[in-house]
């Protein structure tokens, strides 16, 4: 149906003849556009709509049951990682978050921020997916060292971007110490 609509609205705008006088009143500077130039942006237009129908007609799937036309599913689902494979990876991630040190002993500020965000993103999702894996009691705890552990990477984040040294070992000495609390309390 849809890639039937992408034909059709194809169709009309190459079959359209361009109008023979505008539709709007003219400019009064003295940048006007000429009508040529209006029409080619339109047929430009049509044709880009028509693409992107054709194009999102084949990526989502057919509508099934008493779904009506217009009803569409634009969720996007990431399968879930599991505990285990979190538990497996967590250590190596962590390592890696607290090596960018040599960043800070060097003052490679950029480098820093991007070594910083790399490690720390694949850290925040393998936290995540353990604490959410333990029993209900011990994951308010837990879910504060994350907030503390992962609000300091920001703040380093920062400081690295100003280049506060003083202000980036302070936020490195607590990245640190809050990884060996939610260490302590995981493994």
């Amino acid at each position: 149906m849809a890639l039937q609509l992408a034909i059709q609205s194809l169709a009309a705008s190459f079959s359209r003849s361009p109008p023979n006088k505008p539709t709007t009143k003219p400019r009064s500077s003295s940048h006007q556009q000429p009508q040529e130039a209006t029409a080619t942006t339109s047929s430009r237009r049509s044709l880009a709509t028509a693409a992107a129908a054709l194009i999102v007609s084949h990526l989502l799937p057919p509508a099934t049951g008493t779904a009506g036309a217009l009803d569409l599913d634009l969720r996007i689902t990431i399968p879930e990682q599991s505990s285990e494979e979190a538990e497996a990876n967590v250590r190596t991630h962590a390592r890696n978050l607290v090596r960018v040190k040599e960043y800070i002993d060097a003052r490679s500020w950029r480098e820093l921020q991007a070594a910083l965000r790399a490690s720390a993103s694949n850290l925040k999702q393998d936290l995540y997916a353990i604490i959410q894996a333990r029993p209900g009691s011990q994951r308010p705890e837990l879910r504060r060292l994350y907030s503390e552990l992962f609000n300091s990477v920001t703040r380093l984040d920062y400081a690295a971007r100003d280049k506060d040294e003083v202000q980036v070992k302070e936020c490195y000495g607590n990245i640190v110490a809050a990884i060996d609390q939610i260490f302590a309390r995981i493994m």
